[in-house]
């Protein structure tokens, strides 16, 4: 298959998504694999049939976003969380804080979020504000239906408090779900919200460009509010993380001062 450049640049007036800002070989062979199966031979007649064919255009959006998901992924770092994090930011900024989980997939992560939080403050003052750029795994998300692996990391007594089993799968509780407001939202491209005291990102980054990555981080850094905690995920690391302003407070966890 040839000319990619004019095929990223076709997908860019599609989607809004920057294939530029992801790492190409990686990307490149998986969208490779995904034209095949449609037996196309051309970028452009698959580009025909992205304009034609919704459930083609769905497929490819729900391709390019990589869903890997869990709730409380990395455990050690939740509970880190909890004894330290949770409250320094109740005790520096108040129980009504502004969380952003950013590129929220399926939901695990914001319900995650909010269970973490109801151990410190009531309900009613939790809210998540989580964006995701794949409305299809969103749609999934405000559904709430889990696997036993996706939940296999809840502490008992949410899991017990908090789902309820349907078939093979757990239902997660509207207690829950309606603490969070779920939007559609692109790293890459759109502005970012302001005045958060954390955002939670975390295995995204991970398929971008070093630039964009960069470029992601700097952005962080100017929605947190002084004080504010950056979370990220266990492969990952803020490379330049002095010279954008953070402080590092423990492997996973950044500071704005």
């Amino acid at each position: 298959m040839d000319n990619y450049e004019g095929f990223k640049a076709d997908v860019l007036r599609l989607t809004k998504i920057d294939l530029s800002a992801y790492k190409e070989k990686q990307m490149r062979r998986r969208i490779d694999s995904l034209v095949s199966k449609h037996s196309i031979k051309s970028y452009a007649d698959y580009v025909k049939l992205l304009k034609d064919d919704k459930s083609a255009f769905e497929e490819f959006v729900n391709f390019l976003t990589i869903n890997v998901s869990e709730f409380y992924r990395n455990p050690d770092q939740w509970k880190l969380m909890d004894e330290k994090y949770i409250p320094y930011l109740v005790g520096k900024f108040g129980k009504k804080l502004k969380i952003w989980s950013a590129a929220c997939s399926t939901g695990d992560e914001p319900y995650s979020l909010v269970m973490a939080l109801s151990k410190h403050v009531a309900l009613n003052d939790i809210k998540i504000y989580a964006t995701d750029i794949d409305k299809q795994v969103m749609a999934k998300a405000k559904v709430g239906l889990y696997s036993a692996k996706s939940i296999a990391n809840v502490p008992q007594e949410f899991k017990t408090k908090y789902f309820t089993k349907v078939g093979a799968s757990y239902q997660i509780s509207d207690q829950i779900k309606n603490r969070v407001e779920f939007r559609e939202g692109n790293l890459l491209r759109d502005r970012y919200p302001t005045g958060y005291h954390m955002i939670v990102c975390r295995n995204v980054v991970i398929y971008f460009t070093e630039e964009a990555k960069t470029e992601v981080y700097k952005k962080f850094y100017q929605t947190l509010v002084p004080g504010g905690l950056l979370f990220i995920g266990s492969t990952e690391q803020v490379m330049e993380y002095k010279e954008i302003g953070y402080q590092r407070e423990s492997s996973f966890f950044y500071k704005k001062p």
